[in-house]
């Protein structure tokens, strides 16, 4: 029986990313993020979101994605779709010893989703506002109409 290791999400980040360079080189985004889980309260009938509040990480990789570059380009507040895996990270604390340990997810990929929050007085994203990875209908840009399909012609 084999194991699978993944996970999708849709959801919001909490704070700005916190990106860390190494001493290597290598970077990693340190982000927060939240997801709605909806259920429908017993008492009232009505439905309500219940926040899952998540750690993530994005790291650069030396021969693919520069995955906490991406992440550091975003804000508090912006819609991401991420796909990525489950870490258990572990480790002893320096001042009480004690044993500690922190679920995260790593991320593997990351989109742009949603409208981009906006300062105050903003104008509209442009084209000069597109970044790698972001949808192109995010990026303020016209869509295409889609062409129309061909009519079927009757078989005989």
């Amino acid at each position: 029986m084999g194991n699978l290791n993944k996970v999708m999400l849709m959801g919001r980040l909490t704070r700005d990313p916190e990106v860390t360079e190494f001493k290597n080189g290598g970077k990693v985004a340190n982000l927060g993020f939240a997801v709605h889980n909806r259920r429908k309260n017993a008492n009232t009938g009505e439905w309500e979101e219940t926040p899952v509040w998540l750690n993530m990480k994005a790291y650069n990789h030396e021969h693919g994605r520069k995955l906490a570059d991406l992440a550091g380009l975003l804000k508090k507040g912006r819609q991401v779709f991420v796909e990525g895996h489950l870490v258990l990270e572990q480790w002893d604390g320096k001042e009480d010893g004690k044993h500690h340990s922190k679920l995260f997810v790593y991320v593997d990929g990351i989109e742009f989703t949603g409208e981009k929050p906006r300062e105050e007085g903003e104008p509209a994203p442009g084209p000069a506002d597109h970044a790698p990875g972001e949808h192109v209908a995010d990026a303020g840009w016209p869509e295409e109409a889609a062409p129309k399909p061909a009519k079927a012609g009757r078989r005989k």
